[in-house]
């Protein structure tokens, strides 16, 4: 049964960063695309970031280009978004997702293409 829990929320003021983790488990990671989304207070959950299987593909939406990155530990069968430089607009609970392809360069930023989700982790922007 594949996973997953998010860590590493907590509240930051603006221009701070945070590292989130994505552990997997029951899965080997190598085999998934992972996506991470966020959905603020009233707001439709949206796409972040997410990347390929093989870590060639990681396409970002543009509020977080330049500022936030993901990569993945398959042998830790983690995933981590680093988010830098962060503003009170960031602010919203994070998920992350998780979908099995062949497709080794493809990811995409579109909910309904995952098929497993985390329970979120809050990330809090504000001095």
């Amino acid at each position: 049964q594949l996973r997953l829990v998010e860590s590493g929320g907590g509240l930051v003021q603006p221009g701070g960063s945070l590292k989130l983790s994505c552990a997997v488990s029951g899965v080997a990671l190598n085999n998934y695309v992972i996506g991470w989304f966020r959905q603020a207070p009233g707001k439709e959950r949206e796409g972040v970031l997410c990347i390929s299987r093989n870590s060639a593909g990681t396409p970002a939406a543009e509020s977080v280009k330049g500022r936030f990155t993901i990569s993945r530990d398959n042998a830790k069968n983690t995933v981590y978004l680093q988010m830098n430089s962060l503003k009170p607009e960031d602010t919203a609970v994070y998920y992350c997702a998780a979908k099995s392809t062949f497709v080794v360069n493809w990811c995409a930023l579109r909910r309904e293409e995952y098929a497993y989700w985390g329970q979120g982790t809050q990330v809090t922007v504000s001095s």
